[in-house]
């Protein structure tokens, strides 16, 4: 056991999805796994481990922000030999084109955090995915006539901003949407030199003001889930 995960050696796979919302990681094992098994209670931060087409593979939920994130994916390297990371969150589109339901793939992750800024003395580091990992999603996708789109995303600390129209800023450089975790699971894996990947879908548009509700984020979004599960 370590800090923060209950398993015992040898119960979390090297392949494992991370959202962030530890029920999404139930519904998942109970969905799509063979034979799944719950490793981690510890905190509710729900973890199980099974098979899928007769591939072991694990899915735990991570919690919100970049610290949480980085707390999980930091124990399941060191501590349970983890290679493959694969976030599948939620996040809010910034562009017109980026529609309700869309996926995307972060090719690299900008950040309001702080961490990386303590981590490099002030210096600018820029986190980005697994270049297998994204490269095996893109041909997925394409095999399962998913559309994706693949690009640069914003990793943000503040889900309340003072200035709802800061997103503009990020929007006018290219960036496709925000959430709260890939640039601390990217840097994490790049530490460690293991493979990291983002699938996101859009929840929500700054942009249009659409949004979904908690139940359909939770358990509707199966094209990301499809695309991380042949990745294992």
């Amino acid at each position: 056991m370590s800090i923060h995960i209950g398993a015992k050696q040898g119960e979390i796979a090297e392949t494992i999805l991370l959202p962030g919302d530890p029920l999404r990681a139930k519904w998942i094992a109970e969905t799509f796994f063979d034979n799944p098994f719950c490793f981690n209670e510890i905190r509710g931060m729900l973890g199980y481990t099974g098979t899928y087409k007769g591939k072991k593979i694990s899915v735990m939920g991570t919690g919100m922000g970049v610290p949480s994130i980085s707390i999980y994916t930091q124990e399941l390297i060191t501590q349970y030999n983890v290679k493959n990371l694969i976030r599948v969150g939620s996040a809010g589109s910034y562009q017109p084109e980026v529609k309700l339901r869309d996926v995307v793939l972060a090719m690299s992750s900008s950040s309001t955090s702080g961490i990386n800024e303590l981590r490099f003395g002030g210096a600018d580091y820029a986190p980005t995915a697994s270049f297998e990992l994204f490269r095996k999603a893109l041909e997925i996708a394409e095999a399962k006539n998913i559309d994706v789109k693949a690009g640069n995303i914003l990793t943000s600390d503040e889900f309340y901003e003072d200035d709802i129209k800061s997103y503009e800023k990020w929007s006018k450089f290219g960036v496709l949407c925000v959430e709260m975790e890939t640039a601390g699971l990217y840097t994490i894996a790049a530490m460690h030199n293991v493979n990291a990947l983002s699938i996101l879908t859009i929840s929500d548009s700054l942009v249009t003001k659409e949004t979904t509700t908690s139940k359909e984020r939770e358990s509707t979004f199966t094209e990301m889930i499809a695309i991380a599960l042949e990745l294992a």
